[in-house]
Formats: structure tokens, C-alpha cells, sequence
């Protein structure tokens, strides 16, 4: 099972980019962020008539989630619990049904926080306790489950190219990495670092300034594994050219491979 995350920047500005990479790469799953639509808004048939099922937890504007699947989808649920007046849409959840296993997936676009300090960074860690509870619950239940998606968060200075920049973002900032390691020390798994050790694998590269064209990038999409789905795991990599291609978002793929 091939299953990806991807924070597309605007299903509108990316209803060719996306489809196009479909087209090429193939996933069974990915995990969207930033859809900047609400949910009638979405162009499901760009991605139902090749064969993904859809499901969306919009947001006129800003935000939005969603999931595209080629095997079923079951209990699908919109929202992170822990905060009923919370209505940004950043969180989706679905049982995928694979050949093997099923596994529960944690759609995630983690806010930002800027500018540090103030109500937005705040919300930041408040969400992100929300969210180790819900690592927390899931794992009491015993189901196989893995958090995906763009978490706003550097975890170590090599997954930036120049982490002195970042020190006092709230990307980067250290009350943002410790909510980060408290969630990944109940027992998960970071994906990608176990598959590639190496500094400069980046996943997002601003489009200001030639970012990407020195290799002036972050990392901050990442799939965190419950230790069922890490056993699971085959392999793990960036789609790092997607951001080459003709109006990339400023985020590329980060795809897992499951034995499932």
C-alpha cells in the first residue's frame, strides 16, 4: 500500500499539477492539506473518474483536508476532538481497508503559530495537546494508526537548510519541538528518518527569494506510525521533483510503502 501526503496550496491552483502526479506516481492513498475549498467546492471527479474515492473536511479559503483512496474507506470522521468550538478544518480520519491490514488514518495540517509569541502560537500547542491525546486514545484501542500530514514543525536543526534563521519561529521554536517529541515518544514512529538519515532532505521550499533553486528548504511533512504500521513499513521517500514541474505548490509528496 502506497500512501502519501501532499500539501497541494489550493486545489484550484493545483487541478492540473495534482492530477498530472496522480497520473505519474500512482499512490494508492494520499493525505491532502491545505485544499483552500469547501467541500462542494472540490473537484471530486478530476480525482473519482481514476478511481479514488473522496472525502474532504473543507474550509471556504484557508485550510481544508482531505483523503483520495483506491481501496475503501470506512468510519470517516472530520475534526480533531478535544475542542467543539474549534472550527478550522485540519483534521481528517478513515479506516483504510488493505489487502493484509486495516489501518486508521490521521489526516493532520498542524497550524503554523506565527507570530511567536500571541494567540496564534497558543492555538498551536493547545492543538498539538489535542493531538497527543488522540495518539493517545488510539493507542489504547490497539488499531493500527499513523498521523501524515504538513506539521508546521522542524524537528532537528539538519531538516533545515539553515536552522539559525528558524530559531525563533514557531516551526523551529523548542515549545514546539518538545509537543512534537512528546507526541512521537508515546511510541511512534517518525517514517522517514528511519529510511534516510541524512541532513538536507527538505519537503517544503519558499517561493520567494530562489528558494528552491538553492536548495533552501525545510522539512516539516511527516507520517508519525503507531508500532503496528511501523512494522508495516517497507519503505519511505520525498517526491522532491515535483517541485521542479510547471506551478508546483511550495510543498512536495512524502510517500510511505506498508506491507498492508
Amino acid at each position: 500500500m502506497k500512501i502519501a501526503t501532499f500539501n497541494i496550496n489550493g486545489i484550484k491552483a493545483r487541478a492540473q499539477a495534482l492530477p498530472d502526479w496522480l497520473d505519474d506516481f500512482q499512490p494508492d492513498v494520499v493525505l491532502l492539506q491545505e485544499i483552500k475549498s469547501v467541500d462542494e467546492g472540490f473537484p471530486r471527479e478530476l480525482f473519482e473518474e481514476r478511481g479514488y474515492n473522496v472525502e474532504v473536511h473543507g474550509q471556504k479559503s484557508f485550510n481544508g483536508v482531505g483523503i483520495l483512496s483506491k481501496l475503501p474507506l470506512e468510519e470517516v470522521t472530520r475534526g480533531l476532538p478535544g475542542d467543539d468550538e474549534d472550527e478550522q478544518a485540519r483534521w481528517i480520519e478513515a479506516t483504510v481497508v488493505g489487502e493484509h491490514e486495516a489501518v486508521r488514518l490521521c489526516g493532520l495540517y498542524l497550524p503554523n503559530g506565527n507570530p511567536v509569541p500571541g494567540p496564534k502560537y497558543d492555538y498551536k500547542l493547545a492543538w498539538m495537546a489535542r493531538m497527543q491525546s488522540r495518539a493517545e486514545a488510539l493507542l489504547a484501542e490497539e488499531m493500527p494508526f499513523l498521523m501524515a500530514g504538513d506539521y508546521n514543525i522542524i524537528p532537528q536543526a539538519e531538516d533545515a537548510a539553515r536552522p539559525d534563521a528558524w530559531r525563533e519561529d514557531a516551526l523551529f521554536r523548542l515549545e514546539s519541538r518538545e509537543a512534537y517529541r512528546r507526541i512521537l515518544n508515546l511510541g511512534l514512529t517518525e517514517a522517514f528518518r528511519t529510511r534516510d538519515p541524512r541532513p538536507g532532505q527538505y519537503s517544503f521550499w519558499d517561493y520567494q527569494a530562489g528558494a528552491w533553486n538553492r536548495n533552501d528548504g525545510i522539512r516539516i511533512d511527516h507520517f508519525l506510525m503507531s508500532p503496528a504500521v511501523a512494522d508495516m513499513l517497507t519503505d519511505a521517500g520525498i517526491d522532491r521533483d515535483v517541485r521542479g514541474r510547471e506551478k508546483p505548490s511550495d510543498h512536495v509528496p512524502v510517500w510511505v510503502e506498508l506491507a498492508a
